[in-house]
């Protein structure tokens, strides 16, 4: 008996919902949107979910073994944003930082989004569930609307956590946020097994 779509909905929004809760890409849009405005860095971010979303629906689970190695380097490729844009932020006086529109803010929250989505833990939980369950229009809806919820969250949080701290103090936990995640995704692209007892 065919398992029913609702189930499927269900199961799959709360999995992948609070997979990225606990992910390094929530944490690193926390940090992001404290610093940009909240509507489009959550837009950008949600294009990016949507994006990461299809893909690993169309894909399916084959890919996931076929690609390991480009995977790792994409994982690396995240964490060097991420340490990048914590440089920036350590190194740039505020002064001389050009003030983001909402064009640049959604392209940024997209790109860094992506990097750090493609071969993410929640991606290839999503593979998983369109091999396993067959309902790609279902697991596909589920697997977008859990991410741009956490999405919509961390940008509310975010914007309200740079409107009420004060603005050194609120950098400096900025760029300890980003500086982990960086660390932490470069870690986990490269040594894997580092993290087998937390993950499971």
């Amino acid at each position: 008996m065919a398992t029913s779509a609702l189930f499927v909905f269900g199961f799959v929004f709360l999995v992948i919902g609070g997979l990225e809760l606990l992910d390094r890409t929530f944490f690193a849009l926390l940090a992001f949107s404290s610093k940009h405005p909240p509507l489009p860095t959550w837009a950008g971010a949600a294009a990016a979910f949507l994006t990461t979303s299809a893909l690993a629906v169309v894909v399916g689970g084959s890919l996931e073994a076929a690609f390991h190695r480009e995977l790792t380097w994409v994982r690396v490729g995240g964490g060097i944003v991420l340490l990048s844009y914590a440089a920036y932020l350590y190194l740039v006086p505020e002064s001389d930082r050009q003030p983001p529109t909402g064009r640049s803010a959604f392209g940024a929250a997209l790109i860094l989004i992506l990097l750090l989505e493609l071969g993410d833990t929640t991606m290839i939980f999503t593979i998983l569930f369109a091999v396993e369950f067959g309902q790609l229009v279902v697991v596909f809806v589920a697997a977008a609307a859990a991410l741009a919820g956490v999405a919509a969250l961390a940008s509310t949080l975010g914007s309200r956590l740079g409107a009420r701290v004060e603005p050194r103090v609120l950098e400096r936990l900025v760029v300890v946020i980003l500086v982990v995640a960086g660390v932490l995704t470069i870690l986990y692209a490269l040594v894997p097994g580092l993290f087998h007892g937390i993950l499971g």
